[in-house]
């Protein structure tokens, strides 16, 4: 007993170890993206370069949901109190709904900014802006190297880990259009690579609001079939049906079922407990659900055959 004690004290010090070094790693990125962020606003302002502009917005926002997987990340053992009972962790999912908005907001401020620029083409400083485009992308890369390890054993990890290639990928296209206004004075490549990076962002920010609300309005996940699992359920042989099903997600991770059972026959508690063991199993296993309130009932609801959802 003694040992099984100590082996699950050293696991818990071992996991809480890990989890302090992902988060510093986390903390250091932020800060490296932040300043990146600050030199292209400087640089692109100095440059006249709007597409490092452009840039730099998506970096500031990807600096933004690093952090959030920062904060998330030293927040995510809190537990529910007396007023926040299914606990804090939708504060995740309001922060990424913002930062989303925002975003596409930015964006398209920075469309009608580059629709000016190609009507009235303005001189480009190439040489600054390369120079700040190419720090931008070495920056990225090595936030990309120091989290590498870690992104396959993480969520939080891995969303910080695509953001950042996302950001290596804008900063290679703006280098190229600095290459080519520097060569060949092709001042309005500059607002073209402004809008495809916006377009860039827009596309991944409205699968981020897509995601968000869905969650919000407690939407089925898109993953799941309702009625697989009123098949699946329905199949044992004690249970009558599954009625006012009901399937949400907590957050990313975090999926919840709450329905009335209705059993075949009027059985002991006893019995019914072994029902609902059993339906648990399968929600879990099969379709892997792990929040599940079930209310036993027979013949407890009229209309208790169709799939009603109120």
């Amino acid at each position: 007993m003694m040992s099984n004690s100590k082996n699950h004290r050293k696991q818990h010090n071992h996991h809480a170890h890990t989890q302090n070094i992902r988060g510093k790693k986390l903390l250091w990125v932020t800060l490296l993206n932040f300043l990146i962020s600050l030199v292209q606003i400087v640089g692109g302002v100095l440059s006249n370069s709007l597409s490092l502009i452009s840039d730099a917005i998506h970096n500031l926002g990807d600096t933004s949901a690093i952090f959030i997987a920062f904060l998330a990340g030293k927040r995510a053992d809190k537990k529910p109190d007396v007023q926040k009972t299914f606990g804090y962790k939708r504060i995740e999912i309001l922060a990424a709904l913002f930062n989303a908005v925002v975003l596409i907001a930015i964006c398209i401020f920075l469309f009608v900014e580059a629709y000016e620029r190609l009507k009235n083409p303005q001189a480009i400083k190439g040489g600054a802006m390369l120079t700040v485009a190419i720090f931008g992308l070495l920056a990225n890369l090595i936030s990309v190297l120091v989290l590498q390890k870690e992104k396959s054993h993480n969520l939080n990890i891995r969303a910080a880990y695509l953001h950042l290639l996302g950001d290596t990928l804008s900063s290679v296209a703006v280098i190229v259009g600095g290459i080519a206004i520097l060569i060949w004075q092709v001042y309005w490549l500059d607002p073209l690579v402004t809008v495809a990076v916006g377009i860039y962002i827009i596309r991944h920010a409205l699968g981020v609001v897509r995601q968000t609300v869905n969650i919000l309005m407690q939407a089925t996940p898109h993953h799941i079939s309702i009625q697989e699992i009123k098949q699946s359920v329905e199949a044992l042989p004690q249970v009558e049906n599954i009625h006012h099903l009901h399937i949400w997600q907590m957050n990313e991770e975090q999926t919840h079922l709450e329905a009335h059972l209705n059993m075949r026959q009027d059985l002991l508690l006893s019995e019914a407990q072994i029902v609902r063991h059993d339906v648990e199993t399968l929600l879990k296993e099969k379709f892997g659900i792990e929040h599940i309130t079930l209310q036993i009932e027979y013949e407890g609801c009229e209309e208790n055959n169709e799939l009603i959802f109120r």
